[in-house]
């Protein structure tokens, strides 16, 4: 099996042909780059979006929690991560309150 080689300068990717729109992978982010959004194409009328790559901090959470494989996170020697700030916990913590979907009124404190 080849090694999947990241897009540049790109922290975690998703191959949305493989998402079924789950959620599991938004649950497992501490760090809130991941939300649902609608998606009439979807299945479920959903699918997953990377709405702040920038605050990805390479835990890999959601790649291992994704029963799809579909969902890919940079090696630490490709990409230099973040670290977990207020602000992204304040993110993640306003998608898990709004079902999984980053607030159309959320506004980064920093």
């Amino acid at each position: 099996m080849a090694v999947m080689v990241a897009p540049e300068n790109t922290p975690v990717w998703v191959n949305t042909s493989r998402c079924k729109a789950c959620d599991i992978c938004v649950d497992a982010c501490p760090a809130g780059v991941l939300s649902m959004k609608a998606d009439a194409s979807s299945t479920l009328g959903a699918i997953i979006d990377i709405v702040a790559p920038e605050a990805c901090i390479g835990c890999n959470e959601c790649e291992l929690s994704c029963p799809d494989f579909a969902i890919y996170v940079a090696e630490k020697s490709e990409f230099k991560f973040a670290k977990l700030t207020d602000t992204s916990k304040a993110r993640q913590e306003a998608i898990m309150n709004n079902g999984y979907r980053l607030p159309a009124q959320f506004k980064e404190v920093m």
